[in-house]
């Protein structure tokens, strides 16, 4: 029987990753099942998702950007739910970067944030926000 090589996950800076990672489980469960059920596992097995940011010939590297399954109106108001990786081939390493937007993200897991109209709201910018969100559901109608 051939054992399949698979990739190894690191962390850039693991405390600050596992926080927005635990953020998007708390607001947004379908990003977060998709992640881990799917995303993470392809990665391992060397099936790299997402959009090939840039390569490194010197390193053997590979940078992706990969969008995460995100509510229309979240994706509007704060920006679409993106995972950075790079890969390291020679080492068979999957690098876990960061998640943007990181700003929502880190809030979120800082404090509890509220929503407004079904889209969570930035503390720091609650009044942008909710125009935001006003703004876009009278374009709707």
């Amino acid at each position: 029987m051939v054992m399949k090589e698979t990739y190894i996950f690191d962390y850039i800076n693991e405390n600050e990753f596992k926080k927005l990672e635990r953020a998007i489980k708390k607001y947004n469960m379908l990003a977060y099942k998709k992640l881990y059920f799917e995303y993470y596992p392809a990665l391992k097995e060397g099936k790299f998702l997402g959009k090939l940011i840039s390569t490194n010939q010197t390193n053997n590297t590979s940078s992706y950007e990969l969008k995460l399954p995100t509510d229309a109106m979240f994706s509007k108001v704060h920006g679409d739910i993106k995972l950075y990786y790079i890969v390291y081939h020679n080492q068979k390493t999957v690098m876990l970067d960061k998640f943007e937007p990181t700003e929502i993200l880190s809030e979120g897991h800082a404090s509890e944030l509220v929503t407004y109209k079904g889209v969570m709201v930035s503390k720091q910018h609650a009044e942008k926000d909710m125009f935001k969100i006003n703004l876009l559901n009278m374009i709707q109608k």
